[in-house]
């Protein structure tokens, strides 16, 4: 039987033992809390081109995500947090993008990384984020390298280069079109969109009837037209962006070549307007991927229009800027469905396991795929360089 003194001590001993576990249970329970997590912020990351040939991308993109973001603070935020964007420049640079997503996980220990530009950059950051389980919601990428296999911590918001080409390719040999060139950037860009050109030529027994390239962030065309203008093509599409797609189709139009030119999404139309004249761009095919961002019928229009609106002070409106827009509010909807405890592993659950209608654009995943939309409208250029449906 022990004496009181001795049951003192135990009694002591036992407190003292639940003191230290208390502590290591409410310093786990702090730990737990993902990087990124504050008690009334949520910091996103994202990296894309603010300067160099491509600048202008980023620009609207950004734009876009910190309207959509000003907006939904303003209004309380996620469950009380407010939502902070750290966005870096990479210039549309491979090597930036890898470190600029290491520095925005390690040393600015964001939650998650939203709107990464580029197919290329994004593949080999895809190494850096997929490894310390961050997840990537929103690719301006159609590459069928980022989508197969699925990779757990990456989501795409928009349709793949195979869907927006498949889409193109039949539209014109349904004109009875059938002598089609192609004009690609030498990257993961440029050859997802050749890959899916040749693929859909391939079901109607078609092939290129010739194929020329350009390397990334270069205006050096002529090998290309040279190429491209032999095969005497009744349509070219071009899977570059728009300061070479430019410079290829003046070229083309000096060496007597006026095929139907045509386009994919991430070409920009207001930025390829701008850079050749409305005149000399009248007329060129472009795929789009995201909701016509000039009919505010459209819930999701209307509601980008008044973001911008109230947060630049300004109507120009433009593809890259929705897509921002949209990618922003993409993550913010899945936020709100984690709840008020968000962790990186319930954000992958939650968006692997759920659709959203971000106002007439939908998009949806599940464990086997993480392609959110299909969606592609065909558009072309007036004689006043506004976008045509």
């Amino acid at each position: 039987k022990e004496s009181p003194i001795m049951l003192i001590h135990t009694l002591k001993s036992l407190i003292a033992t639940l003191s230290v576990g208390l502590m290591f249970t409410v310093a786990d329970s702090v730990q737990a809390a993902d990087p990124g997590i504050g008690e009334s912020t949520i910091t996103l990351g994202m990296s894309a081109p603010f300067s160099g040939p491509n600048g202008a991308y980023g620009k609207e993109m950004k734009e876009g995500a910190m309207a959509y973001f000003a907006q939904l603070n303003a209004a309380g935020g996620i469950h009380g947090r407010k939502v902070e964007l750290l966005a870096l420049d990479d210039g549309y640079e491979t090597d930036k993008t890898v470190a600029n997503t290491r520095k925005l996980i390690n040393e600015q220990k964001i939650f998650a990384l939203m709107a990464y530009y580029g197919s290329s950059p994004t593949t080999e950051a895809m190494k850096v984020f997929a490894e310390a389980r961050v997840p990537l919601i929103g690719t301006i990428s159609g590459a069928g390298s980022l989508r197969t296999p699925v990779n757990r911590y990456m989501f795409h918001l928009r349709a793949s280069y195979a869907d927006e080409t498949e889409a193109i390719v039949n539209h014109l040999v349904g004109l009875g079109i059938t002598q089609i060139a192609v004009f690609y950037q030498n990257d993961g860009f440029g050859k997802s969109g050749l890959d899916g050109v040749v693929a859909t030529l391939a079901r109607h027994k078609l092939k290129p009837v010739a194929v020329g390239s350009v390397e990334r962030n270069s205006l050096d065309v002529a090998a290309a037209v040279t190429q491209i203008a032999k095969g005497n093509p009744q349509a070219v599409i071009m899977a570059t962006l728009y300061k070479p797609t430019a410079e290829f189709i003046r070229q083309m139009r000096k060496a007597g070549q006026v095929p139907q030119f045509s386009t994919l999404s991430p070409i920009g139309a207001d930025l390829l307007v701008a850079e050749m004249g409305a005149k000399e761009a009248h007329g060129i095919g472009i795929s789009q991927v995201m909701p016509y961002p000039w009919n505010d019928t459209i819930p999701a229009v209307k509601e980008y229009h008044k973001a911008i609106q109230a947060h630049a002070k300004h109507g120009n409106y433009s593809y890259y800027g929705i897509e921002g827009f949209l990618n922003a509010k993409l993550v913010a909807d899945a936020l709100k469905k984690v709840g008020k405890d968000p962790t990186r592993e319930k954000l992958v659950s939650t968006l692997e396991n759920g659709t959203f209608d971000l106002g007439g654009y939908r998009v949806g995943y599940s464990p086997t795929s993480h392609n959110g939309s299909r969606f592609v409208d065909l558009t072309v250029l007036g004689r006043d360089g506004r976008v045509l449906r």
